[in-house]
């Protein structure tokens, strides 16, 4: 892995990340840090800006590799646009979220963890919302709709779709 050369291209996000890191070099152990402002600018952290970060930081690849892939909240793939977040905690366990899981999967094409090839969704789960009197529960974006089953969790995503859809079309007809 520490063999490979990788073209880091010359653009406004890696300056950014270059300020960053240059901004935060008296700090003990940035790596962390720096990582986060990564996955900001980017939105995953893909291997050219792990190089990126190894060079700057004067760390190995394998160390900037070894935390990236640790940590679950740095993503190694880009996620899409809007994440549909699925509970399973123990109250939306119990009214019926693996079967709400399976049909978002079947729907999206995608297995938790996935983005769908457009990029418009990322299917995720978490362990509890906190919404346990609304289960089984499932968080688009930052939304949270409760009491679901399989075709009404089905149906808001199409929804968001067709809104999106719809907002396309008409900033496509404004242009014109």
């Amino acid at each position: 892995m520490e063999a490979q050369a990788v073209h880091v291209p010359d653009n406004e996000q890696y300056r950014e990340l270059k300020r960053f890191i240059d901004a935060n070099r008296g700090v003990p152990g940035p790596l962390i840090q720096v990582l986060h402002r990564a996955q900001k600018i980017f939105g995953y952290l893909p291997l050219e800006v792990q190089h990126f970060v190894a060079r700057e930081l004067s760390v190995p690849l394998s160390k900037v590799f070894g935390v990236v892939t640790f940590y679950n909240f740095f993503r190694l793939d880009p996620i899409g646009d809007h994440i549909v977040n699925m509970c399973l905690g123990t109250a939306c366990h119990v009214k019926g979220a693996s079967e709400i899981i399976r049909a978002l999967e079947k729907e999206l094409g995608v297995k938790v963890g996935g983005t769908t090839a457009d990029r418009f969704y990322t299917l995720s789960t978490a362990r509890c919302f906190g919404a346990c009197g609304l289960a089984p529960v499932l968080m688009l974006d930052d939304e949270v709709y409760g009491r679901l089953n399989p075709q009404k969790a089905i149906q808001i995503l199409r929804d968001m779709k067709a809104r999106a859809r719809e907002a396309a079309a008409a900033e496509t007809k404004e242009e014109k």
